[in-house]
């Protein structure tokens, strides 16, 4: 069987947000923006896939576009892959828009009827927006033949007669070969079927034959299935009950073992990692351990599990242990080179232990942005996802405090000789700039309407050490910073 969605791209876009009228999906081919999924509704006006997207608006003022995003729609693809398994658990990807099942060992659920079962679909897939086109023969070239040019069920044993009325773009064969068959009259598979295979052969290569041959059944062509994405997850049952934190620390040591093995081979590194621990009371206790970066490494992971395993009541006994790796992120191998060696991950089992405590979304650090304003030249991001970047680049000092303007009374272009600031008496006793910092007129920021900044580091005689700034559009002096 197979399942081909014309309009998956554009029907996946609209199912989240509906449009009235005509709607395509735009993809960049070299320097041109082109079409490359319409709705039923952009069909009708004329547009066709592939066609430039300024000529499009000008046939159809009236479209709507969005950029494509290919990944989705292989994500959106594999859910239906998913989905199908459903019908049969022999289920594989035809190209980025199609369905192939092997219903062979299935369609005696629909009481033998292929058609109750491509009802059933149908269906299905119509409730949810999505439109499909279905073909059923008995290999998997006539089943795409049919869906693609003739929507239906082939008889058992009549691929031959149900494809001979079908174009020869139905064999799936390269479009350079199906213009050079158009070329010398044979449009259909029947005419292909007639002329002598040797003549075929030295003409168009074997690859017009092979496909023909899929397609009869002559020479087979296996469906291959989605593989089950691997599962992160060990378990142990102990003979004896046992209770003692050491002893939970060496069961869950020898189930570290053997999941860091298996995410070892797959180049995967655990970000969360749950603990089960089963009581002789059927009663389950877990102990969940967010890391801030994947690991696979037992000597690093296991003295974090301390903490969680000591708070765990294990009462009569505990029984089972189960160990999953319940969110896991790439993690290939890294090349040591010479300049220097591998990371201690000191810092990154820190942030791991605090937040067990109180969170890693509150564990932040700042990194550089880039921005002449004082206000935007660092982001604040959480630790665990985010990598510390270096070295910060300042042409000038800046402050270790940074808070918003505070204003001060005082006049003139040069910092005054005596202040007060948040109810202290300050005595200016060295000034160092100007530095000019003009605001970044494309965005909008209420802080710098004023315009132009002034900025000085000036020296108290109290100790301070804080950074003034003066608007000399707007005569004004204020305190932004304080430098340690």
């Amino acid at each position: 069987m197979s399942l081909w969605f014309p309009r998956l791209a554009s029907d996946r876009v609209l199912r989240a947000q509906p449009v009235d009228g005509p709607f395509a999906l735009t993809l960049r081919q070299g320097n041109t923006e082109r079409l490359y999924c319409l709705n039923p509704a952009g069909l009708r006006q004329g547009l066709t896939p592939g066609m430039p997207a300024s000529d499009a608006r000008a046939f159809c003022p009236d479209l709507q576009s969005r950029p494509a995003e290919l990944s989705r729609d292989t994500r959106f693809l594999h859910a239906l892959a998913r989905w199908a398994g459903r019908y049969c658990p022999w289920v594989g990807l035809d190209g980025r828009d199609g369905l192939v099942l092997d219903v062979s060992g299935t369609v005696h659920l629909w009481g033998g009827q292929e058609s109750a079962m491509i009802a059933d679909m149908r269906q299905r897939l119509t409730r949810a927006g999505l439109a499909v086109r279905i073909g059923v023969a008995d290999t998997r070239g006539a089943a795409w033949a049919l869906a693609h040019y003739a929507e239906g069920i082939a008889p058992p044993g009549a691929a031959s007669e149900t494809l001979k009325p079908l174009p020869v773009e139905a064999l799936r064969i390269e479009a350079k070969a199906a213009l050079a068959l158009q070329r010398l009259g044979v449009r259909s598979i029947g005419d292909l079927m007639a002329l002598p295979r040797g003549t075929v052969s030295r003409r168009l290569g074997p690859g017009v034959l092979m496909r023909l041959d899929q397609a009869l059944g002559a020479r087979g062509e296996q469906v291959s299935p989605l593989a089950e994405p691997p599962h992160y997850g060990v378990r142990m049952t102990l003979p004896d009950p046992i209770g003692l934190s050491a002893d939970v620390m060496a069961g869950a040591k020898r189930l570290l073992e053997r999941l860091c093995a298996r995410l070892k081979e797959n180049e995967m590194g655990a970000r969360v990692l749950c603990l089960t621990l089963r009581r002789v009371d059927q009663e389950s206790q877990q102990v969940e351990l967010r890391l801030a970066r994947p690991l696979r490494d037992v000597a690093r992971i296991l003295p974090l599990f301390e903490r969680g395993v000591g708070q765990v009541d294990a009462g009569y006994g505990i029984d089972l242990l189960r160990l999953e790796a319940t969110q896991v992120e790439p993690l290939p191998t890294e090349q040591i080179a010479h300049m220097r060696g591998p990371e201690d991950g000191a810092l990154e089992d820190l942030i791991t232990r605090l937040g067990t405590r109180i969170g890693l979304e509150n564990i932040q650090r700042f990194l550089p942005a880039d921005s002449h304003i004082p206000e935007r030249s660092f982001l604040i991001a959480p630790a665990a996802w985010s990598r510390a970047q270096g070295p910060w680049v300042a042409l000038r000092p800046r402050p270790v405090q940074l808070f918003a303007p505070e204003p001060i009374g005082a006049t003139g272009a040069r910092p005054p000789r005596h202040f007060r600031w948040r109810r202290m008496a300050l005595t200016t006793q060295r000034a160092t700039g100007p530095e000019r910092i003009a605001p970044e007129w494309w965005l909008e920021d209420d802080g710098w309407r004023r315009g132009l900044r002034d900025y000085w580091k000036v020296d108290t005689a109290q100790g301070r050490r804080l950074w003034l700034f003066h608007t000399p559009q707007d005569p004004g002096w204020f305190v932004q910073g304080e430098f340690a």
